[in-house]
């Protein structure tokens, strides 16, 4: 049993896509550029959103430009457009429950972080909510993660797992030296995961009687909690 959980937010706890992908169009079409269907939008989930800007071939200058406006909607209206994943609520209780104390590690902004878990309230369940700097100097998820472990105070990694629905999450964990567990309910693949490492692979919350959802491995490893 692991003592600190490390989760990701966008796709692992809570499914983002509308709100991302409207603040994306909001921020395209105020530059007057070419707005693609949404479904292609989707790949922004996770990554930090300059270097996705970037992907569809946007200058660093103009990517920075376009993440300003993306925050212009976001702030306002994007970060509610999300909904939270069935069973995370009572899987987070169970981990909490069993001990283990909970940690946010996203490359969204902390503060924006911290409005989506009290908007839900899944706050109660963290011991830390730990994010991007609104700056972009802390953005990439291997230095949210090494963040998360210095505000934690955490210095044993072998009681530390990561859990994280992208590539990102896993090859992040990976350079910190923590196992990871890659989800397969949000916007990642088990091809994706598994080429970036994962140690597990979790691909539903499954539903026991008598008991609260848990996190089951599609293998039938032993879960989380």
């Amino acid at each position: 049993m692991f003592e600190y959980a490390l989760f990701d937010l966008d796709g692992t706890l809570t499914d983002p896509a509308l709100g991302i992908t409207n603040s994306i169009m909001y921020a395209l079409d105020k530059m007057g550029r070419e707005i693609p269907p949404r479904e292609s939008l989707y790949s922004f989930i996770g990554p930090p959103l300059v270097q996705s800007f970037q992907s569809l071939g946007m200058t660093k200058d103009e990517a920075e430009t376009a993440l300003r406006t993306y925050r212009e909607y976001f702030s306002v209206k994007g970060l509610f457009e999300n909904k939270v994943y069935d069973g995370i609520p009572e899987a987070l209780e169970n981990l909490s429950n069993a001990g283990v104390k909970i940690i946010l590690a996203t490359s969204k902004p902390e503060v924006y972080a911290a409005q989506i878990l009290e908007h839900f309230s899944l706050d109660k369940y963290f011991t830390s909510i730990c994010g991007a700097s609104m700056d972009e100097k802390r953005v990439d998820k291997a230095d949210v993660i090494k963040y998360a472990l210095d505000t934690n105070g955490i210095s044993d990694k072998s009681k530390v797992i990561m859990i994280g629905d992208r590539l990102h999450d896993i090859i992040g964990a990976e350079k910190n030296g923590l196992p990871s567990v890659g989800v397969l309910w949000g916007y990642g693949s088990r091809e994706e995961l598994t080429e970036a490492g994962a140690d597990y692979i979790i691909s539903r919350l499954t539903k026991k009687k008598k008991k609260a959802p848990s996190l089951d491995s599609a293998q039938d490893e032993k879960p989380l909690s």
